[in-house]
């Protein structure tokens, strides 16, 4: 128990106190005159933001929507604009509105979150359950049948199902996602699938002891380095590199794409997810080979 705290705490509590911009992505729009004073501000704090520089306030917001920047402060003549997304995490929405928002300046939010989840509490809750849905899942498949193809099948039956009852719940009933139901869900059974695959592979493999290095990956590190309760540019650098290597911190991020942002920036986010189902069932079929060539009786 000790050891599992002293795990706890030094991915989950390590992280979240250690909260702060590191190379955010932010636009800067305007005429070059109008932006040197935005652009030495925001130099003052180092390492903070990375600087992407726009012609205009257009071409800033399809900067946004398109998932390339958090934000963006729009400089001119007759003021300050600040472009913001909560959508895309309103942890980074409400910092950007704090810290670079001058007295007199506008707050546009080009893509808010949906009215029945404005703080985007709701989305955050959404990914431990989808990581031990993915975690629980693999181990009860495993444990009632062999490795092979038929277990592969099960797994993708369980996920395809987990992915329709999660959007019919948080879409339909509790308001937390928007955009195509059947894309979101598509999304959600990626993510389990992805998980439950590498915990029964990690079986085949090694033994029950795949099942408790499985936990510790996905639960006591996929999860809490997701960044889907605040950003992975918002996390210490390591964190924020590894989390979004695992399933939770892919899916996290693709279904925020495709739920607010037309499935912008959903390439890299994906071939994450096939990569883990094609390692996962490439384990359970080696797995599968070894037991099948194991010593016949005689």
């Amino acid at each position: 128990m000790p050891v599992i705290v002293a795990i706890s705490l030094s991915t989950f509590s390590w992280s979240a106190a250690n909260l702060e911009p590191r190379d955010l992505p932010l636009g800067v729009a305007g005429p070059a005159r109008a932006t040197q004073a935005v652009e030495a501000k925001l130099a003052q704090q180092e390492g903070a933001f990375e600087i992407h520089r726009y012609a205009d306030v257009a071409a800033a917001t399809n900067a946004i929507k398109d998932r390339k920047v958090y934000g963006a402060v729009v400089a001119g003549p007759g003021g300050q604009t600040l472009l913001i997304a909560s959508a895309a995490s309103p942890t980074v929405a409400n910092l950007l509105r704090e810290n670079l928002a001058a007295p007199e300046a506008q707050v546009v939010d080009v893509a808010p979150t949906p009215a029945d989840d404005r703080r985007g509490t709701g989305f955050s809750s959404i990914g431990l359950p989808l990581v031990l849905a993915g975690v629980i899942g693999g181990v009860i498949i495993s444990l009632l049948g062999r490795p092979g193809l038929k277990e592969v099948g099960i797994i993708a039956a369980t996920a395809a199902a987990t992915g329709l009852v999660t959007i019919l719940m948080v879409q339909g009933w509790l308001g937390i996602l928007e955009g195509p139901w059947l894309v979101n869900a598509g999304v959600v059974a990626l993510a389990v699938m992805a998980t439950a695959t590498a915990v029964a592979g990690l079986n085949a493999l090694i033994g029950p002891a795949g099942f408790g290095l499985a936990a510790l990956l996905f639960v006591f590190v996929g999860n809490p380095w997701s960044g889907i309760g605040s950003a992975p540019e918002l996390l210490p650098k390591a964190a924020g590199f590894i989390g979004q290597l695992f399933p939770s911190g892919a899916a996290s991020q693709l279904l925020r794409n495709t739920a607010f942002f037309d499935g912008a920036a959903a390439d890299g986010k994906v071939a994450v997810l096939v990569t883990w189902i094609v390692l996962g069932v490439g384990a359970i079929m080696v797995g599968a080979t070894r037991q099948h060539s194991g010593p016949q009786p005689s």
